[in-house]
């Protein structure tokens, strides 16, 4: 069993969280996580969230991953302080290296089980959930929460709820994404995209708690900006950008934590993917699970399209194998050093 304790990264030089992939329903699986691991080794990943009901009840391995994944977190959605504190509990078994409780999900479903960004509403209760958490793990448990909720969104609000949570529940690394949330009348896409970016609010929420880990989300694209919220924060939380073009992901150990590793490729970063996807193959895995996150590898290069349409044409086809694969990578023109 692997069992991480500390909080700081790789080369022990900056928190785990300075640079992370944000928690994402049907989409951070353990395929997902293991191609960006590829790229980065210091990036602090995440599961989806995972309820605890799930866990506790469901017939699957909930909690399985790749060894090859850590810094991992496990994101659990619940609101039962007792419940949070066995899923915890079998998290640290397993390995994970941080628990983080899911206090931002929108959607209906999330708040017809009581967690999720609603929870913003219930610092008390928050707090006894990660109190639970902490008492039972020695590994770190962090909150990932919104700027607010609804009409509740003033910062002293939020600056309330923070103060409850660190003080009464114990907790010191908080991620904050930068946009309140409506709880009803906007999708969790809408929630994604239509409430504005507050970016200062969250700076000042780190000043006044300056002795708390922070970091911030939504919104982030570019390496510029990154290194521009650092200035203010702890760490930065990078998600659909890091699915849609996962290839940001090979320079992030070099531009964020001094590595001096060289920047993979991208085709090293498919080649060195072949006996993943071959042990997943021969495990039961279907092509299309693996190689839709991968589809983005080649964004704005030459070839690109093809290499798309090559995968999505044929990796979901009964016995689709590495080939598949390996023939998308032949529509990248051979003369790039890409």
């Amino acid at each position: 069993m692997k069992n991480n304790l500390s909080t700081q990264s790789v080369t022990g030089d900056f928190p785990m969280q300075r640079f992370s992939v944000a928690p994402m329903l049907d989409w951070t699986d353990r395929h997902c996580r293991y191609f960006h691991r590829l790229m980065s080794k210091e990036a602090l990943l995440y599961t989806e969230m995972v309820t605890t009901g799930a866990i506790i009840h469901g017939k699957g391995d909930f909690l399985a991953y790749n060894e090859e994944e850590h810094p991992l977190a496990l994101q659990l959605g619940g609101s039962n302080p007792i419940d949070l504190a066995r899923c915890a509990k079998l998290a640290q078994e397993r390995g994970y290296d941080e628990i983080n409780l899911n206090v931002g999900c929108p959607s209906d479903r999330v708040q017809n089980g009581m967690f999720g960004a609603c929870l913003m509403g219930e610092a008390e209760l928050v707090a006894q959930c990660v109190t639970a958490m902490r008492d039972v793990v020695d590994i770190p448990v962090t909150v990932k929460t919104r700027i607010g909720i609804d009409d509740q969104d003033s910062y002293e609000f939020l600056k309330d709820f923070i103060h409850v949570v660190s003080e009464k529940g114990g907790c010191d690394n908080f991620t904050i994404h930068a946009r309140k949330a409506w709880l009803s009348g906007l999708s969790p896409k809408e929630n994604r995209e239509i409430p504005p970016l507050d970016y200062p609010r969250v700076y000042q929420l780190k000043q006044d708690f300056a002795h708390l880990t922070m970091a911030i989300n939504g919104g982030i694209k570019t390496f510029e900006e990154m290194e521009e919220h650092l200035k203010h924060m702890d760490g930065v939380m990078v998600g659909r950008e890091a699915y849609q073009s996962p290839y940001l992901m090979a320079e992030v150990d070099q531009r964020l934590f001094g590595s001096e590793r060289p920047v993979m490729k991208r085709r090293e970063v498919v080649e060195a993917m072949y006996p993943y996807i071959e042990k997943q193959l021969a495990n039961g895995s279907y092509l299309g699970h693996i190689t839709r996150h991968m589809l983005g590898l080649f964004q704005s290069m030459p070839g690109a399209r093809q290499w798309r349409r090559h995968i999505s044409e044929n990796a979901h086809k009964p016995g689709a194998g590495i080939e598949v694969v390996q023939q998308a990578l032949d529509k990248i023109p051979a003369h790039l050093d890409v």
